[in-house]
């Protein structure tokens, strides 16, 4: 009678840990398609390499969501073969989540080529882009206070004179106020994007990782779960 009782709450916190995997995986589509979104939309980042990242998150949220409710039917029906399978997808699935996280730290250094070379095409497009394109650039600059790739020099190129920076490096933004003034410490912002969007990529991640690290946990305790479970169903108990 223990054992039954023992099986039967196995089967239920199987089943709510699937529920909350069901959650994680929209939580991760919908962290991926923001952060899609950002780095082509709100810092024009077009570096390829960029972008595979937030598509393994949303590959990752789109199969944990569907085994989710695979794993939800199996120990619900404690149907032996389900549950074998959401155990070995759910395995197959952490141990995919690895190999990301040790490329991932592999080549974190390339965060700082990849703002390089994205602010610089950034800055190379701006003069002759659309209003949108230049409000977008105009923004980052703004928000974060910066000007240029690495300084304000960086803008040499946007006009004939090889002094003017765009407005929205100045301090205080008004009509041509960054006109012959990219030298000017008083009046531009001297600090280049550069390490400010690298900063904030390098953040984005740390907070990544640590979503990643707690769903891993709940993965380990799911499979255990599982096992359990199948143990159970195979030694022919009754958990109803």
């Amino acid at each position: 009678m223990a054992v039954e009782g023992g099986m039967k709450c196995i089967k239920y916190l199987l089943f709510f840990f699937n529920f909350i995997f069901w959650i994680c995986g929209i939580v991760l589509i919908a962290v991926g398609v923001m952060v899609q979104l950002s780095l082509h939309s709100t810092f024009l980042i077009r570096d390829a390499s960029a972008s595979a990242g937030p598509i393994f998150i949303i590959g990752v949220g789109v199969v944990i969501f569907f085994i989710a409710f695979f794993g939800c039917c199996g120990a619900w029906k404690e149907n032996h073969c389900m549950v074998t399978t959401f155990s070995v997808l759910l395995s197959l699935i952490i141990i995919a989540e690895i190999a990301a996280a040790i490329l991932g730290y592999v080549f974190r250094n390339k965060l700082s080529v990849i703002a390089q070379d994205s602010l610089t095409e950034m800055i190379h497009k701006y003069k002759n882009s659309t209003q949108e394109f230049k409000d977008t650039v105009d923004k980052l600059q703004q928000g974060w206070k910066c000007c240029g790739v690495n300084n304000a020099s960086d803008w040499k190129a946007y006009k004939d004179d090889g002094k003017t920076v765009p407005d929205s490096c100045c301090f205080n933004v008004t009509k041509d106020c960054g006109s012959g003034a990219m030298t000017d410490g008083t009046k531009v912002y001297q600090k280049g994007c550069h390490d400010a969007l690298v900063t904030f990529l390098k953040n984005n991640i740390q907070w990544v990782i640590i979503a990643a690290l707690v769903i891993a946990i709940l993965q380990i305790m799911g499979i255990v779960f599982a096992c359990l479970l199948m143990r159970g169903i195979r030694s022919g108990y009754e958990v109803m």
